[in-house]
Parts: C-alpha cells; structure tokens; sequence
C-alpha cells in the first residue's frame, strides 16, 4: 500500500511538472468583431505568447455564440485575397503569434446571438495535447480608419 501511495505522489509531482499547452500561453489583446444585424459571421483576434521551452499548437476553437468555431487564414491567390480553414497554428517555443486582421484569426460562423459591444463571450482554446484555455473575449464595434488625412479633408 505504502508503495501505491508513493507511486501516486510521484505520478501526480510528475503531472505538475509537465503542465498543459493551456497553462504555457498568455492571451493578450483578444476581441472578437461586433457585426452588423443579419451578419451570420465574425472573427476574433488575439496575440498568443508560448512561454514554454517547446512548441505548442492551437487546434481549435469553442464558442456557444456560433454554431461552428475555425482557425482560418488569410492567403492570396490568382490576385485575389481568401480565407481558407486551417488544421492548426503552430506557437514556436518562446515565440509570440499575432491572430490578426487580414492573417491568422479564429472564425465564427452562424452567430446564435447578437454580439454587442461592450459585452464579452465565452470562448476555448484547444490545444493539440487535449487541454483547453477558457477565454473571456470584449466585444468591439472597430470603426473605419481614414488611411489618409488629405482624404477627410477633400469629403467635406
């Protein structure tokens, strides 16, 4: 008996040791896109810093808010920009990730709720060892930036 409860110290000191992919990344900056009534679609974006002396990979994404929750990317072809569905993104050992607009992003697709700025939904992170990173994510209505300010001028 007394071995048993050892070998059980020793296993769960060894768990603790060996923590998740969840536990070795910090999520900065996320926000998931406020949209317009009768928009079924939205994406959120965050930085994603691996503190971990090994690499991680994100496999995937959980939300109530949609009926279906990708990682999708950004990818130019034949002159066109398009999105297209990705199996993971990989978090480089000690490297930070920028899911951002025009790149890498989590996709939302068929909202069952209203996204109102100001709130925040529910979302995971999966990693590819099985753990999972539960996320509070802001709502943001992004408004239109003016690329020049010659432009503002010459509407008036």
């Amino acid at each position: 008996m007394r071995k048993i409860v050892l070998l059980m110290m020793l296993l769960g000191f060894t768990g603790w040791l060996h923590a998740g992919a969840a536990d070795q990344v910090m999520v900065s900056d996320a926000y998931v896109r406020a949209v317009p009534p009768g928009q079924p679609n939205s994406a959120s974006f965050m930085v994603l810093k691996n503190h971990s002396s090994e690499a991680l990979v994100l496999v995937g994404a959980e939300s109530a808010v949609a009926k279906v929750v990708e990682l999708h990317t950004h990818t130019m072809k034949d002159g066109m920009m398009r999105m297209r569905q990705v199996e993971k993104i990989d978090l480089p050992a000690g490297e930070t990730v920028q899911l951002q607009p025009g790149g890498l992003h989590v996709m939302m697709i068929g909202l069952q709720q209203k996204l109102v700025p100001g709130e925040q939904i529910d979302m995971a992170l999966v990693f590819a060892d099985g753990t999972k990173l539960a996320l509070k994510v802001p709502v943001v209505k992004l408004q239109m930036k003016m690329q020049d300010a010659g432009m503002q001028h010459k509407m008036h």
